[in-house]
């Protein structure tokens, strides 16, 4: 093979220590056969591929075709593409090459369980087999309908799990020969599986997870979300770990077997793919950008990789006035539809906070704070809302038209009106004073009666349910008290005195019955109970005067909170720390909603703001071929030079072979590795991020 020397030029620049935002849409699968070696894919060509356990990352483009899995066994690895194509590379630095099944078809995933023999599925029931380490395919799906399949894995040559679209699971025990249609029991689409000596995980849309454990029936676990799990990796039955929704990872260890030990991690944006290489290291991708997140200690953290950053701002979306209360409410059975009512006017969004339209009014009073859609029956509102007196009001018609329910006088701020979410036909509602009493309905808001005709409030401004125990009520009154009763709501006991002027809003979760925060107006303080509210303490102090809060409704550890001004404080890691979140916020606070964790909405009194995340990583090189001949070899000069923080370097060779493109210091030290192993002849453009490199010459 001829081999060519060609000398690089000097390239020269200073450094400002600035990350570059990859723009390009996230990344699809990752693997790493080593734990050092790491290979992530993703649409157009992506690949992404660190050397040093995402250390540092360079970024190739392979071609235009989007790559959906990527699988690796000792030196090799394999990718999935979508026009039925293959792609095979090693775990460094290498040539790609591409290799047909024989169809044209979207391949969803791919799995080898030896550097031989492995496995595809797609569209259309397809699944392939390979006995030559890719190099060939044959069909392998008898018995396999014309669904679209998501999911394959394989424990051994013989013992296979495929999973796809509408509830479909198959069995094999002789390597693909013949697959057996299981009863899953559910309908949602399957979207991934993993199968342990012990066992096999399989988890989907809509917050599904199946286990099987053994030879016994496989078992739907209760997740209590309706986010879509995407990922699931782990090194035994009892040792899972499972990704998806806005970023959560879940895994049972510790025998939880409803996965509801949360992996606190900086990922606040979809994850469809985590990847354990053993019990300590993991990996894990988003579609939504090229940031990696990695942890080494089995999950109790992770981290974002080789630099990467994160920033956060608040996007206006709508801006009525009058807000009020906390008047953000979800949509019973759409997971991508919410509520919010400004004054009296009632906003709907149907793609998850980015575009509100009015569709109805509230007939009476002035002002709402607090609102429901009922799960009973989605025509069927109920609100509290400023009148003469204050009122509870009922439509039954989406809004169309309004009946007072209840008239009493309620806190100027407050949140007066509750649903009960373990039994939501039960409401609640907390006037003002000691003597009107305290009410409760059982029919859906259709009438109240008070169960307490005395009670300690002073002027109550949040009420809030237990999880799964609705006899245990916390009313947050004026003062900053915080009285608790335990049958609900006829007898009362303060467990948080007064130490300043209210407690506006109180969050808890479905994950952890013994958890609930409360903000504080008048003072900065974020309170927390962790033994189902006999005592509170401060968690945080945060500035300005406390006001909405909400504890997201995937991740216990992800809790938003606000302020009676322009500023919100975000923790992502159950309290033990909160950051201030303010920019592009304005007004005052008033109510807050977090779904999911890359979905958080903050209702201040004059706007309705979205919370923007954005991600940058920082990627050594960056390849793509530009043309796939040349007349000459040639090393271009880079440009722009001198640069910073990023150069592009274009080379040129006529014909195929091996390419070695290193950058060095003064003293001869090499510094990063931009291009090394094979390549088909054609012209190429590196892009070279030096941020992580001292100001100076470089050659």
């Amino acid at each position: 093979m001829k081999t060519t020397k060609v000398l690089l030029a000097v390239l020269a620049f200073a450094l400002l220590n600035t990350a570059v935002p990859v723009t390009a849409q996230g990344l699809n699968g990752i693997t790493t056969p080593d734990g050092v070696n790491v290979v992530a894919v993703g649409n157009l060509g992506k690949i992404f591929r660190s050397t040093n356990a995402g250390s540092s990352w360079a970024s190739y483009t392979n071609n235009s075709d989007n790559l959906n899995s990527v699988a690796s066994f000792g030196n090799d690895v394999w990718i999935a593409g979508s026009a039925g194509d293959v792609y095979k590379t090693t775990k460094s630095i290498s040539p790609v090459t591409s290799i047909s099944t024989g169809e044209v078809f979207k391949i969803n995933s791919i799995h080898f369980v030896s550097q031989s023999v492995g496995y595809l599925c797609g569209d259309g029931g397809r699944v392939y087999k390979s006995l030559n380490g890719g190099s060939n395919w044959t069909s392998a799906s008898a018995g396999i309908g014309s669904e679209n399949l998501n999911g394959i894995n394989f424990l051994d040559e013989q013992k296979g799990v495929l999973v796809g679209d509408g509830g479909k699971l198959y069995l094999t025990n002789d390597g693909g020969a013949t697959w057996t249609l299981q009863t899953s029991g559910v309908t949602r689409d399957l979207l991934k599986a993993k199968y342990f000596a012990d066992g096999i995980v399989v988890v989907g849309e809509w917050g599904v997870i199946l286990t099987k454990e053994g030879t016994g029936a496989w078992t739907s676990v209760v997740t209590r979300t309706d986010s879509d799990i995407r990922g699931v990796s782990g090194t035994a039955f009892d040792e899972v770990h499972v990704c998806g929704g806005g970023g959560f990872i879940r895994n049972n260890t510790n025998g939880r077997s409803n996965f509801f030990n949360f992996e606190i991690n900086p990922m606040l944006a979809n994850l469809v793919d985590i990847f354990y290489y053993d019990s300590n290291v993991g990996f894990a991708v988003s579609s939504l950008n090229n940031v990696v997140i990695k942890t080494t200690n089995g999950g109790t953290s992770w981290d974002m990789t080789a630099g990467a950053t994160v920033s956060f701002s608040w996007i206006q979306k709508i801006s009525p006035a009058s807000g009020i209360g906390n008047n953000l409410c979800m949509h019973p059975y759409d997971r991508n539809t919410a509520y919010v009512v400004y004054g009296n006017k009632v906003f709907v969004s149907r793609d998850r906070g980015d575009n509100w339209t009015q569709i109805a009014t509230i007939s009476i009073g002035t002002r709402a704070h607090s609102f429901y859609v009922t799960p009973l029956d989605t025509n069927v509102w109920v609100a509290a809302i400023e009148s003469s007196p204050d009122k509870v009001v009922r439509s039954t018609d989406y809004g169309a038209t309004w009946n007072t329910i209840l008239s009493y006088n309620f806190s100027s701020y407050g949140q007066p009106l509750e649903m009960d979410q373990n039994n939501p036909g039960t409401f609640y509602y907390a006037p003002d004073g000691s003597s009107t009493g305290f009410f409760k309905s059982t029919d859906n808001g259709a009438t109240f009666t008070s169960v307490s005709n005395s009670n300690p409030f002073t002027s109550p401004c949040d009420i809030i349910v237990m999880w799964d125990s609705s006899n245990v009520l916390y009313v947050g009154d004026d003062g900053a008290d915080i009285f608790k009763s335990s049958n609900n709501g006829a007898n009362w006991s303060l467990v948080k005195p007064s130490s300043s002027s209210e407690v506006p809003s109180m969050c808890n979760t479905v994950f952890d019955q013994s958890i609930c925060y409360a903000t504080t107006w008048g003072s900065s303080q974020v309170y927390r109970t962790v033994n189902h509210g006999d005592n509170w303490s401060i968690v945080s102090v945060n500035s300005g005067s406390g006001w909405g809060s909400d504890l997201c409704h995937e991740d216990p550890n992800v809790v938003l909170t606000g302020n009676y001004g322009s500023q919100a404080y975000l923790t992502t890691n159950g309290g033990a720390n909160f950051f201030n979140i303010n920019s592009g916020l304005g007004g005052a606070g008033a109510g807050i909603m977090v779904p999911d964790r890359g979905w958080m909405l903050n209702m201040q009194t004059g706007s309705l703001y979205k919370l923007n995340i954005t991600y940058s990583v920082l990627t050594t090189a960056n390849e793509s071929q530009i043309a796939n001949t040349a007349e000459s070899y040639q090393l271009s000069q880079n440009y722009p030079n001198p640069f910073n923080p990023a150069t592009v370097i274009k080379f040129s060779m006529p014909a195929s072979g091996n390419v070695s493109l290193k950058v060095y210091d003064q003293l001869g030290k090499e510094v990063a590795v931009l291009s090394d192993g094979f390549r088909t002849a054609g012209t190429y453009e590196v892009s070279f991020d030096a941020s992580g490199l001292s100001s100076g010459v470089y050659f």
